[in-house]
């Protein structure tokens, strides 16, 4: 599940951060729980002004999972980071939000395209995003942006979530699950 940030997030979300196997891939960093806080409200005033949309990941019983955020939006394109707690990994929380999170920038949102850039060496995220039927390589596609962000070495891969293809898909699991009721 998913909902908007709030500042009481903040000692549950910092903690979760915090593991070793976390804190690499946190656009959000901070060393402290006060530094955490800070960045927490800037998150919140950055919403409010539209400069980006960001989500918390709950688990099944409410608890705080991870946050899932949409940045550096321009041209109805913007770029997502998202990030899940150590004891969340493996249980399917990244895809529910995923789609959820894709549903609400497309339907709520005037966002066609979402790209996503993955360092090449972070093994977990490149395995996890080859699960997405709907998600493609945008090397070549986002040809700019890609030279753009790999401007001090090749650092990073671009992938991309179009609105029409993730609508579709959406769609095509719609009828699917509607079929076997």
């Amino acid at each position: 599940m998913l909902r908007k940030r709030d500042i009481h997030d903040s000692n549950a979300l910092f903690e979760l951060m915090s593991h070793p196997e976390v804190f690499p891939y946190v656009r959000e960093k901070a060393q402290t729980i006060d530094e955490y806080m800070f960045v927490m409200k800037s998150l919140i005033d950055a919403e409010e002004n539209g400069e980006l949309i960001s989500r918390v990941i709950t688990d099944d019983y409410g608890r705080l999972a991870g946050t899932i955020n949409l940045f550096d939006i321009q041209n109805k394109t913007g770029y997502l980071a998202t990030w899940l707690g150590k004891p969340f990994h493996g249980q399917g929380y990244n895809k529910m939000a995923k789609e959820l999170f894709f549903q609400e920038l497309y339907e709520n949102h005037q966002i066609e395209n979402i790209l996503i850039k993955i360092r090449k060496v972070n093994v977990r995220s490149i395995q996890a995003i080859k699960k997405f039927s709907y998600i493609e390589p945008a090397n070549t596609l986002f040809e700019e942006e890609y030279n753009r962000i790999n401007e001090n070495g090749d650092l990073y891969d671009l992938y991309v979530v179009n609105k029409m293809k993730f609508l579709r898909y959406m769609n095509k699991n719609l009828d699917e699950e509607l079929m076997e009721a």
